[in-house]
């Protein structure tokens, strides 16, 4: 697991906490997150305690899990990034992923460029992983162009829940 943090320019990515829960619900509530996510904002407080709890058996069960986006000139929660084991998403197999979500105040900053850059490195250097793969909707351009940005390769596409997705992998360049 995770013991220190991951700091780049303007942020702090920290393992997530259970004090992080109101802020995941404020992230999760809003429809504009979720409309290449399914549609499906959280309606309770409930529900993000559920995500923080699956978060924190991740960190227990795989060593790796999401972790929270701070920035810090200002020291508030955006929203979350990194690495996470993936086995529910591709039928077909496992893979170590990458993600991000962010407040929508927070849009279009390059924060989650920033996040994800740091998450992949730490990923490929630290944890000495072979391949990190990622997903996003066919029609979000915006996390589409994240993923091209910062160098992940779009070699497939897939259907999740109805939705088409892209699929992007990276292999470790430091290997």
């Amino acid at each position: 697991m995770l013991f220190k943090n991951i700091e780049t320019e303007r942020l702090i990515l920290r393992p997530v906490t259970e004090e992080d829960i109101q802020d995941f619900f404020e992230l999760d509530s809003n429809p504009n997150v979720h409309k290449y996510l399914g549609n499906k904002p959280v309606q309770s407080i409930e529900a993000s305690e559920a995500m923080v709890a699956s978060i924190l058996k991740q960190y227990k069960t795989n060593g790796i899990g999401r972790l929270a986006l701070i920035e810090k000139s200002s020291t508030k929660f955006i929203g979350w990034a990194g690495l996470k084991y993936e086995d529910n998403l591709r039928k077909d197999f496992n893979y170590f992923d990458l993600g991000y979500r962010l407040k929508e105040q927070f849009w279009g900053k390059g924060f989650a460029t920033e996040a994800a850059l740091a998450s992949l490195n730490y990923g490929f250097k630290d944890l000495k992983l072979k391949e990190i793969g990622a997903a996003a909707h066919i029609n979000h351009i915006a996390s589409n162009t994240i993923l091209s940005k910062i160098g992940m390769q779009a070699t497939d596409t897939f259907e999740h829940e109805g939705d088409l997705c892209n699929w992007y992998e990276m292999t470790n360049p430091y290997e």
